[in-house]
C-alpha cells in the first residue's frame, strides 16, 4: 500500500518566534536599571546609526567652527545634541522620575554641565562615545539572544505522522504520545521516542555531546533535535515539545535570562553605589578645586555598565555553554552555586556504574573452553527473566556465539536452571544447585565482588561466569579531574561495604559510606552543608531524591528516574561523568569572569576618579576610559558565550583518553 502525504498549511509550518524574556523587576531605587532602558534592543537600528553619524558630524563641525553666529552658544552643537542625545536624555528623565540612579543619568548631567561651560565639542564627543557603547553592548547581548533563538528554531515545527494507513504532515503541537512519526535521512527528529522500525545512525551531539553518530534500531531511543543520517526511521512518540530532552535544554537557557542569581542582584546594587560614589567624588572635587572641567571628568569617568550588563551576560553564556555539553542547569542561582562547589557526593549504582549487570569474566575449568561455557549458559538462560541471566545472553550475542533454543527448561527458585541442549543436560546456577547434583566446584575466590554463575554439563563442571555492575569508563578520569580541581569526593552507596570499598579503591575515592538508606544519605548531606561545605550531590534513583534536594546543588544523571531529575538542579543528558567535570569548570570560569568584572570596574573607577579629581584627565579622555572599560568587561563576559561546538569538542577530546585509560585498567 502506498502512503499518501497530506501537507500542512503554511501557517502551521511557520516557526514560532522565541518568547521574549520577561524583565526582572527593579530591586531598589539605586539599581542600575539595565532591564528598564532598552538594552535589549537590536543593535545598529537605522535611527541609532543616524544619531551616531549626526554626533560624529556635529562634533567635526563644532571643532572647525562651521556656522557659529553666537560667541558662547553653538547652534550646530545644540541642534546635534537634541537629536543625537535624545535617547540618553529620555532615559535619564525616566530614571530621575523613578528615583533610579543610573549611568545614563550621570552622563546626561555631565553632558549638560559641559554645555553649561560652552564645551560643546566635549559634550558631543561624550554623546558619541555613549551612543557607540550602547550599540556595541546591544550587539554583545544579542549574541546571547541569538543562541536562544537558534535553540528554539532547531527542532522542526512539523512532522510526518502515520495515522489510519496514511502519512499526514502535522504541526508538532498536534502530535500526542503514542503516535508514529517518520524521519527520513537528513531530517531532524521533531519529538522524543523509541524506534519501532528501521535502522540508521543519528547525530545527537547537540543533545548529548557525543562525537560519533549513534546507531539506532528497534527499541533504541531517539532525542528530538537528532539528525538522521542514513536510513528511514519510524519512532513511537514518548515526549513532545517542552517535555522533550531538547525542550528542557531550551527551557533551562530561557530561564537563565529570567531568573536573577544573587551575584546579579549584587551587581545591580554595586552599579548604583558606584554612581553615588561618582557624584560624591564630583561634589568634593568641585568644593576643593572649583574646577568645573575636573568635576565633569569625575562624573564621566566612573562607569558601572560593565558589571550591570556583563553579569547577566556571563550567566547566560555559562548556562548556554553547559547546554552545548548536554548539561541542563535550571537557572543562574544554580550556576553560581556550582561555581562554589568544594564537595561532590556520588551514588554508586547508575552514577559511577551503569546500573546494569554485565559479564566481567568467563573462566572455563578443565578441558572446557570459554566459547562452549558461554554458549551453553546463554542457551539455558534464553527464557530467563533474571537480570543475571539476561546479562549472560547479551554477552553471548555480543560475541556472536550460538544461542540455541533449549529442548527442556526448568527453573528452581534460589538455585538456578536445568535445561536440555543438543542432548546434553546443562545446569546453570549457584553452588547449592551444583552440590545437590553431586558436582564438585572450586571454592569462591575471596576477591570476587559480583555474582558467580556456575555451569555444568552432563555432570561435569565446565566453569564459572562472573557478573557484576560495570564502572563507567570515564569515571576514574573524572574523579581524578575533580581531585585536581581541589574538590573533595565521597561515595555513598546502599550496597555492601566490600562492594562500595572496592569501587572506591578503583576510582581513588577516599571517603566511603556503605549500607546507606536514603535517610542516611540525606543526613550526611545535611551534615556537610551545616559544616559550611558547598555540596553537589550526584545520583539517579528515587532513593537519591531527598539528598539531591538537600544539597546546595543536586545533579541527576539523564538515565535516572523522573523524580531524581525533577529534584535535581542540574541534569547530565548523556550520563557522562566528565560532563560534570566540564560543567563545574564552566561554572567556576563564569564566577571568575564576574568577579574579574567587579574588581576591574571598581579599580578603574577609583583610579579614574582620583586622576580626574587631580586634573590629569580631561572630559574627552574620561569618556574614552569610561566607554573603553565598559566594553572590555562586556567582552570579557562574552567570552563565555558558546561558539559553534567548541565546548562539546573539548569535552569529547577529554572523554576519549578517559575511556582509553579505563580500558587499559
Amino acid at each position: 500500500m502506498t502512503d499518501t502525504t497530506v501537507p500542512a498549511s503554511p501557517r502551521d509550518a511557520a516557526p514560532k518566534p522565541a518568547p521574549k524574556p520577561t524583565p526582572a523587576p527593579a530591586e531598589a531605587h539605586h539599581e542600575h536599571g539595565h532591564d528598564e532602558h532598552g538594552h535589549d534592543a537590536p543593535p545598529f537600528e537605522p535611527w541609532a546609526l543616524a544619531r551616531i553619524a549626526a554626533a560624529a558630524i556635529g562634533a567635526a563641525l563644532v571643532w572647525f567652527r562651521v556656522y557659529e553666529p553666537f560667541p558662547h552658544v553653538s547652534v550646530v552643537g545644540v541642534a546635534t545634541l537634541v537629536f543625537a542625545g535624545w535617547p540618553i536624555f529620555r532615559e535619564a528623565l525616566e530614571n530621575l522620575l523613578a528615583r533610579r540612579m543610573t549611568m545614563e543619568l550621570s552622563m546626561s548631567i555631565a553632558i549638560v554641565a559641559a554645555v553649561g561651560i560652552a564645551e560643546f565639542f566635549t559634550a558631543l564627543v561624550v554623546t558619541l562615545f555613549v551612543l557607540v557603547a550602547e550599540e556595541l553592548e546591544h550587539l554583545t547581548v544579542a549574541r546571547g539572544r541569538t543562541a536562544i533563538r537558534e535553540l528554539v528554531e532547531f527542532v522542526p515545527r512539523e512532522a510526518r505522522v502515520r495515522r489510519d494507513g496514511r502519512t499526514v504532515v502535522l504541526p508538532v503541537e498536534e502530535i500526542v504520545p503514542g503516535d508514529l512519526v517518520l524521519i527520513s535521512p537528513g531530517e531532524k527528529a521533531p519529538v522524543d521516542g523509541a524506534v519501532v522500525s528501521g535502522h540508521s545512525y543519528v547525530d545527537q551531539s547537540r543533545i548529548t555531546g557525543e562525537s560519533m553518530p549513534a546507531e539506532k534500531q528497534e527499541g533504541a531511543f531517539v532525542y528530538a533535535g537528532s539528525i538522521n543520517q542514513m536510513g528511514m526511521l519510524e519512532i513511537r512518540v514518548e515526549r513532545v515539545g517542552r517535555d522533550t530532552t531538547f525542550g528542557r535544554i531550551v527551557e533551562a537557557v530561557e530561564q537563565a535570562e529570567k531568573t536573577r542569581a544573587p551575584v546579579q542582584r549584587l551587581a545591580d546594587r554595586m552599579a548604583g553605589y558606584l554612581v553615588y560614589f561618582a557624584f560624591a567624588a564630583a561634589t568634593i572635587t568641585y568644593l576643593l578645586t572649583q574646577d568645573i572641567r575636573d568635576t565633569i571628568s569625575v562624573v564621566i569617568v566612573a562607569g558601572a555598565c560593565g558589571i550591570a550588563a556583563g553579569t547577566p551576560l556571563a550567566i547566560l553564556g555559562g548556562i548556554g555553554r553547559s547546554a552545548n555539553l548536554g548539561s541542563i542547569i535550571k537557572g543562574g542561582v544554580h550556576l553560581e552555586s556550582l561555581g562554589r562547589v568544594d564537595t561532590v557526593i556520588l551514588d554508586k549504582t547508575g552514577t559511577l556504574t551503569f546500573g546494569e549487570p554485565a559479564v566481567q569474566t568467563a573462566t572455563p575449568f578443565g578441558d572446557a573452553d570459554e566459547t562452549t561455557l558461554l554458549s551453553l549458559a546463554a542457551s539455558a538462560e534464553l527464557h530467563s527473566e533474571h537480570p543475571l541471566g539476561r546479562a549472560v545472553v547479551a554477552e553471548a550475542q555480543r560475541r556472536g556465539l550460538a544461542v540455541e533454543e533449549p529442548d527442556r527448561f526448568a527453573y528452581t527458585m534460589g538455585k538456578g536452571i536445568e535445561a536440555d541442549i543438543r542432548g546434553r543436560r546443562v545446569l546453570v546456577g549457584n553452588r547449592r544447585l551444583m552440590a545437590e547434583a553431586g558436582i564438585e566446584t572450586p571454592p569462591r575466590a575471596a576477591d570476587h565482588l559480583g555474582s558467580d554463575i556456575l555451569v555444568a554439563a552432563d555432570g561435569v563442571f565446565l566453569g564459572e561466569i562472573q557478573v557484576a555492575d560495570t564502572v563507567r569508563p570515564e569515571a576514574h578520569a573524572a574523579m581524578r579531574a575533580l581531585a585536581d580541581m581541589g574538590v573533595r569526593t565521597l561515595l555513598l552507596s546502599g550496597d555492601t561495604a566490600p562492594v562500595a570499598q572496592a569501587i572506591a579503591r578503583q576510582l581513588e575515592i577516599a571517603e566511603v559510606g556503605a549500607d546507606m538508606l536514603p535517610e542516611d544519605k540525606l543526613a550526611r548531606v545535611r551534615e556537610l552543608v551545616a559544616a559550611r561545605r558547598v555540596v553537589a550531590m550526584v545520583g539517579d534513583g528515587v532513593n537519591d531524591a531527598p539528598a539531591l534536594s538537600a544539597a546546595n546543588v543536586g545533579v541527576a544523571m539523564g538515565s535516572g528516574t523522573d523524580i531524581a531529575k525533577e529534584s535535581a538542579d542540574v541534569v547530565l543528558i548523556g550520563n557522562d561523568l566528565f560532563k560534570l567535570v566540564e560543567t563545574l569548570r564552566i561554572a567556576r570560569k563564569t564566577r571568575r569572569v564576574i568577579w574579574q568584572n567587579f574588581a576591574g570596574t571598581i579599580g578603574v573607577d577609583i583610579l579614574g576618579v582620583l586622576l580626574a579629581a587631580f586634573g590629569y584627565l580631561n572630559p574627552l579622555l574620561a569618556a574614552f576610559i569610561h566607554v573603553g572599560s565598559e566594553l572590555a568587561f562586556l567582552l570579557n563576559s562574552a567570552r563565555l558565550l558558546p561558539l559553534d561546538s567548541a565546548d562539546a569538542k573539548r569535552a569529547r577530546a577529554l572523554a576519549v583518553p578517559a575511556a582509553d585509560e579505563a580500558a587499559r585498567t
